[in-house]
């Protein structure tokens, strides 16, 4: 969900140069506040499928007025301390999902891959994923919800962008892959996302693993793509039916459920096209209430999944306890 640029943080020169920056940058001290889960991941069933979050670690982000454009820092504050989270930062924790059904293991996004400055402490996707019994090795499939560096670092190795996975097939959306490796689009982007799209346009195209798919199609057994753009042009939900069970994995369509969730109208900054970001954001979080859907989000607080209800004109996220 995140855009990286030159007054956010600061790098090493290996990443400055896979960011498109030019400086050598240091990463300064960092004080994580919030303590990790005692135990790194939980397993739940939906109906015989077992999915499985994976804490990532989590960003402590700085307060900024810019963050939410239609509401002021005192609002997003106020609306933290009423979900019961820190007054003082935003918390944006980063939870990988592995789906195993159909005889399938799916990794859904890829986690940070320790590559985030602005979150130095994230990182964890590997050793608690090996915790959890998960090998790595034995993933059949990776399905890629949007193109944001929090969600597709992982697949790549710092400095070198040798790839993590390079035997297992990687699906994506068509209109993400085709917008972001569109060499003109570099000009056409704000600063602060130019060098994710350098970085993405020297990696992707060389990969022979990477299968585009138009639409909402079933992408493994029993997971289908969700149209949700406008938080990026091609950004997709996944859906997981199994049986009479489904679960709705949202991805980074209602990405800080304490803001957007309970303020859909919210415009979050890093939203490319936030009008088309909302209107999605709505039309999931209504499927989800009228199907009585369990909901699992990228950036829920962890593990990330519980249901969802109408509350006023927003709606309130109830999340299972870890």
């Amino acid at each position: 969900m995140l855009d990286l640029s030159r007054r956010d943080f600061v790098v090493s020169t290996g990443l400055a140069a896979a960011l498109g920056l030019n400086a050598r940058l240091v990463v300064p001290a960092f004080a994580q506040k919030t303590p990790d889960p005692p135990k790194g991941f939980v397993t739940y069933k939906v109906g015989s499928a077992e999915v499985t979050a994976i804490y990532d670690g989590i960003w402590e982000k700085p307060h900024d007025p810019a963050f939410i454009a239609n509401a002021s820092v005192d609002d997003v504050k106020a609306a933290m301390v009423k979900a019961g989270l820190p007054a003082d930062f935003v918390s944006i924790p980063f939870t990988v999902v592995v789906v195993k059904t159909g005889g399938k293991t799916i990794l859904c996004d890829s986690g940070t891959g320790g590559q985030l400055p602005v979150a130095p402490t994230a990182g964890k996707l590997m050793t608690n994923m090996k915790a959890a019994g998960i090998d790595p090795a034995k993933i059949d499939a990776i399905v890629i919800s949007h193109f944001h560096p929090d969600h597709i670092f992982g697949l790549m190795e710092k400095d070198t962008n040798k790839p993590v996975y390079p035997n297992v097939e990687i699906i994506v959306s068509d209109v993400e892959y085709k917008f972001w490796t569109d060499p003109s689009v570099i000009d056409r982007l704000p600063e602060a996302r130019k060098g994710l799209a350098r970085r993405i346009q020297a990696v992707f195209p060389t990969w022979k693993n990477i299968r585009q798919v138009e639409g909402e199609p079933e992408v493994a057994p029993g997971i289908r793509f969700v149209s949700a753009p406008g938080h990026t042009p091609g950004h997709r939900a996944f859906h997981l039916s199994s049986g009479s069970s489904q679960l709705m994995i949202s991805n980074d369509t209602a990405y800080v459920p304490a803001l957007v969730v309970a303020h859909p109208e919210w415009h979050g900054q890093y939203d490319q096209d936030a009008n088309l970001a909302e209107a999605s954001r709505r039309k999931l979080l209504d499927r989800v209430v009228a199907d009585k859907i369990m909901i699992c989000g990228y950036h829920f607080p962890f593990p990330g999944a519980g249901k969802i209800e109408k509350d006023g004109a927003g709606y309130a996220l109830t999340v299972m306890k870890a």
